[in-house]
């Protein structure tokens, strides 16, 4: 079976394409809610040329709700396809202790499945997206809930707007932690900043839940991050997309 996946963020739209449970292509362009059903359309077309023929079924995970309808006409209009849209009446197969189970992102519950089935243990995911959301699963598989960050774009672009002094830097490692120049030291609380908060929270949540969880991150900024914190075990990139596969496929 061929299935292509929409997971639709607030700054990208992740495609994969999957012959069985092998990812054959994938790629991404930015999230525009002014673009139509059309103008994606032929934008999908382009990026995934023939396989768009040789489809089987489809699946959207979203977080930006008026580019949910624009997903799906997509697919209905150009793929020929009913997509699976993640929300309330899919089976997830994984118990949700949300207070209100319709809050929880899509992609959160779509990374929660995918991280399970790696661990099949209690596990903390970490996406490095536009927020940095960390999500707590149980050891029995349920999803108990996380925590929402501002993410590491959002803090810089927020540093440089309101700290006249301050100019844009570019989102690299810097060399030392203690910089010798308003470069480095900005680039040092912005790395090594947002991994002590990533540390720090890990260790809360483990505490909090009496469980030493299974850490794993996905997301744009995951490669950046990731190795400078100490908790980080594995980075799947493109767990999101795997989770949206897991998903569909339980619902056949």
């Amino acid at each position: 079976m061929r299935l292509l996946t929409f997971v639709v963020g607030n700054t990208h739209v992740k495609l994969g394409v999957y012959d069985g449970t092998r990812l054959i292509q994938h790629c991404r362009v930015q999230t525009n809610e002014e673009r139509t059903a059309d103008e994606y359309g032929v934008l999908v077309r382009n990026l995934l040329g023939e396989e768009t023929t040789r489809l089987d079924g489809a699946a959207v995970a979203s977080v930006v709700p008026t580019m949910t309808e624009t997903m799906a006409e997509l697919c209905r209009k150009y793929l020929h396809l009913e997509p699976l849209i993640v929300g309330p009446g899919v089976k997830t197969g994984m118990p949700i202790l949300y207070d209100k189970a319709q809050d929880v992102g899509a992609d959160r519950i779509v990374n929660a499945i995918a991280a399970y089935e790696i661990t099949h243990d209690a596990t903390i995911v970490v996406d490095f997206g536009t927020a940095t959301v960390f999500d707590y699963l149980s050891a029995r598989g349920e999803y108990v809930g996380g925590v929402i960050c501002p993410g590491l774009i959002i803090s810089s672009e927020a540093l440089f707007a309101r700290a006249a002094k301050l100019n844009p830097v570019e989102l690299a490692k810097p060399k030392q932690v203690v910089g010798r120049n308003t470069v480095n030291a900005i680039q040092s609380g912005l790395v090594f900043g947002h991994a002590a908060l990533v540390d720090g929270m890990v260790e809360r949540i483990q505490r909090e839940n009496k469980a030493k969880a299974r850490v794993i991150a996905t997301g744009g900024l995951s490669g950046l991050i990731a190795p400078e914190t100490t908790v980080i075990e594995e980075v799947h990139e493109y767990l999101t997309l795997d989770g949206l596969r897991i998903l569909y496929e339980r619902n056949l």
